[in-house]
């Protein structure tokens, strides 16, 4: 999947009609020096059924500039997108954007090039995301912190509370985080397991 291909198409609601898969996706970095995304697609909003799930491996990532993380995010995601087919909705961890005034996060960078609503799930507080919606899901006291680009924030944080999962963090994002740290990839439709790139 890659900029060109998403241009001029229509950024699509969860709720609309449109084909397309939900996805959560997540990065580590390896002790190796490179980093490992991963990627869980469902049919539902909810990720009530996971369709597919894969992982890239990178060699090499950028290296960490304050201000500047997307550069060693991006790559590794790019990779683990490319196979996903059409998307409706991308669920990344961290913010979307940084402060009230839109200081892009890494979600803005990811909306920005598939011009698909994007949903950031920090687990942590950041300073300047005083705009982040908190959720607070089973029983946790501590809250997951929301933003959003394509869709309202209350949709989005509304989205994240309704995920399947009776954890504070959702199914889905604990299955990709697990992905990340080499968990094995699996079809789910095809009940094999699938390796990544």
């Amino acid at each position: 999947m890659t900029a060109e291909s998403d241009k001029g198409r229509r950024a699509a609601g969860p709720e609309d009609d449109a084909a397309g898969g939900f996805a959560a996706v997540d990065v580590a970095y390896l002790p190796t020096g490179g980093a490992r995304a991963a990627i869980v697609v469902a049919a539902t909003a909810r990720f009530a059924g996971v369709l597919n799930e894969r992982t890239a491996d990178l060699p090499a990532v950028a290296p960490y500039l304050p201000g500047q993380f997307f550069l060693r995010e991006l790559p590794p995601l790019r990779a683990v997108l490319r196979s996903a087919g059409q998307l409706r909705l991308i669920i990344v961890d961290g913010y979307v954007d940084l402060d009230p005034e839109g200081r892009p996060g890494l979600g803005s960078y990811v909306h920005q090039e598939l011009a698909i609503p994007v949903i950031g799930v920090a687990k942590t507080s950041f300073r300047t995301a005083t705009h982040a919606i908190p959720v607070y899901r089973g029983g946790s006291t501590r809250p997951l912190y929301v933003t959003a680009a394509g869709l309202p924030p209350s949709d989005a944080a509304n989205l994240i509370s309704k995920m399947s999962g009776t954890h504070r963090l959702p199914d889905a994002l604990r299955r990709v985080d697990a992905l990340t740290r080499g968990a094995r990839p699996r079809w789910v439709n095809g009940g094999r397991g699938e390796g990544g790139t």
